[in-house]
């Protein structure tokens, strides 16, 4: 059995997480146990906790309750509990997403203890180094296993910054795998479209 952290903190990533969640739980739950970590990025029930009641995800393992404070502080507190987390609990890898200061703890704290960083979104640039986001996105993308990106742009970008599209297996921090595969949002917005179609009664009134 393959032990995967699920690491959320930001409203988005619960979204995509949910994606996740759906694939192991309908197709995986014999081969894939998943746990989720939540850092309480966006720790407030309107920015977190209605989205895990809607989108029918599992109430998560763990709650860092970080909240919001400067970004080094913040950062710094999701390091020091994901780290905590990843010895207790001893997974096989670790699952980030997209750009925010829990991606980039979460990175950083398994890099360090070796454990494999599996990075969705990979790749995705806005090549202004003012911006957080990209540093996040960056250093996520460099101390990752296996990095997905969503867009053939992306992909690229990971190429152009010395990511070798054909690493073999095994895979590691030191012999990545990169990949072009899909948006983890198109599918939650086909599988949720169908649900709002049988849910809505809009057009009827």
């Amino acid at each position: 059995m393959i032990k995967v952290l699920n690491i959320v903190g930001a409203r988005p990533q619960i979204i995509k997480s949910s994606a996740i969640n759906r694939a192991i739980k309908n197709h995986f739950s014999d081969l894939i146990h998943e746990i989720i970590v939540h850092t309480g990025q966006h720790y407030d029930r309107e920015m977190s906790a209605v989205f895990f009641e809607e989108l029918g995800i599992p109430k998560p393992h763990y709650n860092l309750e970080v909240g919001s404070s400067s970004h080094g502080q913040q950062t710094a507190e999701m390091i020091k509990g994901i780290e905590k987390t990843i010895k207790d609990e001893k997974p096989h890898c670790i699952l980030v997403y997209g750009d925010t200061n829990s991606t980039l703890a979460a990175s950083i704290a398994a890099s360090k203890l070796h454990c494999p960083v599996v990075h969705i979104e990979a790749g995705l640039r806005s090549f202004n180094k003012n911006m957080p986001e990209e540093i996040n996105r960056i250093m996520c993308d460099h101390s990752s296993t296996l990095l997905f990106s969503p867009t053939k742009t992306g992909y690229e970008n990971l190429i152009n910054e010395g990511f070798k599209p054909n690493n073999p297996f095994p895979y590691s921090i030191n012999n990545p795998g990169v990949f072009h595969c899909g948006d983890v949002m198109y599918d939650n917005s086909l599988y949720f479209s169908k649900i709002a179609d049988e849910k809505s009664n809009f057009l009827i009134q």
